[in-house]
């Protein structure tokens, strides 16, 4: 696990709002082994959601920079920087965000709509959404809508629609901050199968459980890195 898939220097991020300034992250550096399972952890409001974004791409640094796999994603136009996500991240949020409207299957395949990486055809991607809702366990509710599965359920598939394209790595923000305990063991058995597949799984967490299964913890406090525990290893 010496190949670094994520590096951040120097990273920060300051919201501003007429003549008020409020520092989100400051000068973040960090590390993250490809292949590896990471959790960053830290108090409610102290930066780990905007450290996630800025990783992802979905919000721009004041300072620093992100790279993913050798690429410096402050250089990525618009329509790279899309690019990248499509090809080598899934995100997974606390609240599902799955369409209400379509089912399972269909929220999965439309993950597939923009990505080079995806099947060509609508039937090749729904072989694709029927594959992954197996491996989630979930292939009988392929035709289920949202409101028809419990909340693990709608986790599990969030998960499924992450791995449509096949990414390099699952950034992950809260994945079982909503959920009850037995839901909250479907998604860790389902991660845990993941990251053994060889998937890079980068977590923000208040769980605890969590946390301690991970190779790598990554504290931010008051905006900074505060910590880096590495399993087996010694504390940075």
């Amino acid at each position: 696990m010496n190949n670094m898939i994520i590096q951040t220097h120097s990273l920060s991020k300051t919201y501003s709002s007429g003549k008020l300034e409020t520092p989100a992250l400051q000068g973040i550096s960090m590390d993250v082994p490809a292949g590896s399972f990471s959790c960053i952890i830290g108090p409610s409001g102290h930066g780990k959601s905007t450290l996630m974004h800025l990783i992802g791409g979905l919000d721009r640094a004041t300072f620093g920079d992100v790279i993913i796999d050798g690429v410096k994603i402050a250089g990525l136009n618009d329509s790279e920087l899309s690019d990248l996500r499509a090809s080598k991240l899934g995100f997974v949020f606390q609240f599902f965000n799955l369409l209400k409207n379509l089912t399972a299957a269909e929220n999965i395949e439309t993950a597939m709509m923009f990505s080079a990486n995806a099947p060509k055809g609508a039937k090749a991607q729904r072989v694709r959404a029927l594959e992954l809702l197996a491996m989630v366990g979930l292939e009988e509710k392929a035709d289920a809508k949202p409101s028809e599965l419990s909340g693990g359920q709608q986790q599990r598939v969030s998960i499924a629609r992450a791995l449509a394209n096949d990414p390099d790595i699952l950034l992950m923000d809260e994945p079982t901050g909503n959920l009850d305990s037995q839901s909250e063991k479907e998604v860790l058995d389902q991660l845990f199968k993941i990251h053994k597949d060889g998937k890079t799984i980068v977590i923000v967490t208040h769980s605890s459980e969590l946390a301690a299964q991970a190779e790598i913890v990554y504290e931010i406090k008051d905006g900074r890195l505060n910590d880096v525990i590495r399993k087996g290893g010694t504390n940075e």
